[in-house]
């Protein structure tokens, strides 16, 4: 039996389902909503400060773990040159999603589709690279002191982010992703994080998907 996914692979995730709700729903804008595109603003920018905030925290906390591990300080360059061109691509769509809010017309809502492809695209590349290279360092190492110590770092913050994201990581994720979770995080944690604390996340932004 294999072990459940790093609590990293299953942020992924999340990352992927969001990419997926934004390309749907850009090609389904309806022309001159303007309300549906202040919805949309509202999902991107927790999105926005998600993605930010994880590969902040990896070049932070996560990249002087794994060098401690064994990971070549070669193979971490890439992936912060991944993480450059990803910021790149969010730079645009950032301001592809705040000209669709200032003129919701159908061809606002293309041109911030297609920046959401291709960060979709540069994104994938780099978490599918980060997946084939990382993941297994993860899953070897999990009971390491120093990866013990990591989660404890990435989990230190504010408590409406913490709630925040547990709530949107939950949202929509897989049997696979929700094992994942709660072999890194006890459910109680997950439940009371992502029901009650990340009460902000599932009032003004999970809903935004079920439009």
């Amino acid at each position: 039996m294999t072990s459940p996914m790093s609590m990293n692979r299953a942020i992924h995730g999340a990352f992927r389902r969001d990419l997926d709700r934004f390309g749907t729903a850009l090609a389904a804008f309806p022309a001159g909503d303007a309300k549906r595109a202040g919805q949309l603003k509202t999902a991107w920018d927790h999105f926005n400060f998600e993605l930010t905030r994880h590969h902040l925290g990896e070049h932070d906390i996560a990249w002087p773990v794994l060098r401690q591990l064994g990971v070549s300080s070669d193979l971490l360059d890439q992936m912060d040159a991944e993480h450059d061109r990803l910021a790149a691509a969010l730079k645009t769509a950032d301001a592809a999603m705040s000209a669709l809010v200032a003129t919701p017309t159908a061809e606002a809502a293309t041109a911030a589709g297609e920046a959401i492809a291709t960060l979709r695209t540069v994104a994938d590349e780099h978490m599918s690279h980060e997946e084939a290279e990382i993941e297994p360092v993860y899953q070897a190492k999990k009971d390491t002191p120093q990866m013990k110590e990591m989660g404890r770092q990435f989990s230190r913050g504010n408590l409406l982010v913490s709630g925040n994201f547990m709530a949107w990581v939950q949202n929509g994720a897989s049997e696979d992703e929700m094992a994942g979770l709660r072999d890194n995080v006890p459910g109680p944690i997950l439940a009371i994080f992502g029901n009650v604390v990340g009460m902000q996340y599932r009032r003004q932004v999970a809903p935004v998907w079920k439009s």
